[in-house]
């Protein structure tokens, strides 16, 4: 018996999610574990290094399985490939030690968040990008990113979150891109939020999200994160912003921060 840990990128645009449902939707896991049982050999079940919700997409999310089948780990992918559906690839496989386990033997998980910050809506980046028209104060949103970093409650920002709410963040950033070719450079821009921590609650990326664009609309001020930690009240966060926008990037199965 050997366990591989896999690799995969998809766009979430047409997926209920990562995980199996109760009702057998469209999943990432049921696609994938479709898959592997056409492979001779592979047992088809997998373990996540994370969950997404309907509409997020991943770059690179670890999974692992177990398998008797002989092929060499750097041919799953092309195998794979050949029985998935184009919005759900196979990166890379790697064979790893028996006890590896995608989610538990993990340190660290990064997210994106990708917002559209211009005065018309986008045909292409609909289904991949949170589009807001009014300019945002970004300054303010780098002030409130302050308040997450660290160790603490984030049950104001958790949705149907029945786990211990304590996680820490190691990194919260904001980034600007501006488009090679814009309309309108003044006003066109891509907002990056990027968080990296030790784990996070259900709903908890886009939460944040939503409480950060609210000050950045000048709806509330930057140091009221810093009060949502303390208080812990879900009511008094932001909206929960759309999934679209949410990336899973990767994870990282050393401490963050080491070499």
């Amino acid at each position: 018996m050997r366990r591989i840990k896999l690799t995969v990128e998809f766009d979430g645009t047409h997926f209920a999610g990562l995980q199996t449902q109760a009702k057998g939707e469209r999943t990432v896991q049921n696609t994938l574990e479709q898959a592997l049982a056409q492979i001779p050999g592979a047992i088809p079940k997998v373990v996540a290094a994370g969950r997404t919700d309907a509409g997020v997409h991943a770059l690179a999310m670890p999974l692992h399985y177990d398998t008797l089948d002989p092929i060499p780990p750097e041919k799953i992918p092309l195998a794979l490939n050949g029985l998935l559906p184009p919005d759900l690839r196979a990166l890379a496989a790697e064979e790893v030690a028996p006890e590896f386990h995608a989610r538990k033997s993990c340190h660290w998980r990064a997210y994106r968040y990708r917002i559209l910050n211009r005065k018309t809506p986008s045909a292409l980046l609909r289904h991949y990008a949170w589009w807001i028209p009014q300019q945002l104060n970004l300054v303010a949103m780098r002030h409130a990113l302050e308040h997450l970093v660290g160790e603490h409650d984030f049950k104001a920002f958790a949705v149907k979150e029945k786990r211990p709410t304590v996680r820490r963040i190691y990194r919260a950033h904001l980034t600007v891109l501006t488009p090679d070719i814009a309309q309108d450079a003044k006003n066109e821009r891509e907002i990056h939020l990027e968080f990296v921590g030790s784990g996070f609650l259900r709903g908890q990326v886009r939460s944040m999200v939503g409480t950060l664009v609210e000050v950045g609309l000048g709806k509330r001020d930057s140091q009221s994160l810093g009060e949502l930690l303390r208080t812990g009240t879900r009511s008094q966060a932001g909206p929960t912003a759309p999934p679209q926008g949410l990336y899973f990037v990767g994870a990282g199965y050393a401490p963050w921060g080491a070499a």
